[in-house]
């Protein structure tokens, strides 16, 4: 074990799939190790910025809770061309539960990021509403209005750096933890249906399982297309602009030295999937046993 027992948390962008660092921070506190600093872009400053308010918790307990109708109903749609969704509707739903803060009133040291639209630069939020900086972070280009705070309109933090390891402010002070949820096919692992407690992370009404056993009389399961010939216009956009945060993310973390890499698919859910989140947070827990089980033993 590293004796450095504290440590300075980056959390990357990847929508649903940023639930997994929720299973990555407790990990780390069922380990011992304090979190001093977090640095999070987009789905990674929603998580850490929830955990450095202290209501881990009950943020946890929320997004847990919510089913495909409950994340539906959570989308502001819009006709725009700027984006389909608000995305305010789902923040003044989740402030009831988390309110919000200023950043600098944080009980532990917290940044994200954001693109300034018409500049183009990148922007780091450390001061002012938390729940800005989130809106602003994770304003995910095509899906989310862009965020306007005063005479500026934010995106996506991923566009430019969705690793964001260059906010962390003294590398050297601690153990460097980085959390990518975009990483390739060969860091998928088989979804559990079990969390640690032993609760089930996915269960479905019997009259669903009835259901579906009568149905399968009739219509037998049918192998997926093993690949998509056609993408829609937004599928490609998406697509374009997920593989262009791969890119990305394997470029920063040749980059910056860290301590510890946990790498999660993308595969693993897609960016609205938050139907998924407990089946997601198991995922990270499980990624970040295998890494931090790998430092222990010196191979890290």
């Amino acid at each position: 074990m590293s004796k450095k027992k504290t440590v300075s948390l980056v959390l990357s962008s990847g929508g649903a799939r940023g639930l997994a660092h929720v299973g990555v921070i407790e990990e780390l506190e069922k380990r011992g190790y304090e979190i001093i600093e977090i640095a999070g872009c987009s789905a990674g400053a929603l998580v850490g910025g929830m955990y450095a308010t202290g209501k881990m918790p009950e943020f946890k307990e929320w997004i847990c809770n919510l089913d495909r109708v409950d994340v539906f109903s959570l989308m502001d749609f819009t006709f725009s061309s700027r984006g389909f969704i608000k995305g305010e509707k789902v923040y003044s739903a989740l402030k009831k539960v988390v309110p919000d803060c200023q950043i600098e009133d944080l009980p532990i040291q917290f940044s994200c990021n954001a693109v300034e639209v018409h500049s183009g630069k990148e922007y780091v939020f450390r001061k002012g509403s938390l729940y800005k900086a989130i809106r602003a972070s994770g304003s995910i280009p095509s899906v989310f209005l862009p965020a306007k705070i005063e005479k500026n309109h934010f995106i996506d933090g991923g566009v430019l750096n969705p690793v964001p390891i260059s906010l962390i402010s003294d590398p050297a002070k601690s153990l460097v933890v980085v959390v990518d949820v975009n990483g390739l096919e060969n860091e998928f692992i088989s979804p559990p249906k079990k969390d640690e407690s032993g609760k089930q992370l996915i269960t479905l009404p019997g009259w669903l399982k009835e259901y579906q056993s009568k149905m399968r009389q009739f219509f037998p399961d049918e192998k997926k297309a093993e690949s998509k010939t056609a993408y829609s216009s937004l599928e490609l956009v998406t697509r374009s602009f997920d593989l262009l945060q791969d890119r990305f993310c394997e470029l920063l973390l040749e980059k910056y030295p860290v301590d510890v890499k946990i790498k999660i698919s993308r595969k693993q859910a897609g960016t609205l999937e938050f139907h998924r989140s407990a089946e997601m947070i198991e995922i990270g827990r499980l990624k970040a046993k295998e890494a931090l089980d790998q430092l222990k033993h010196g191979n890290q």
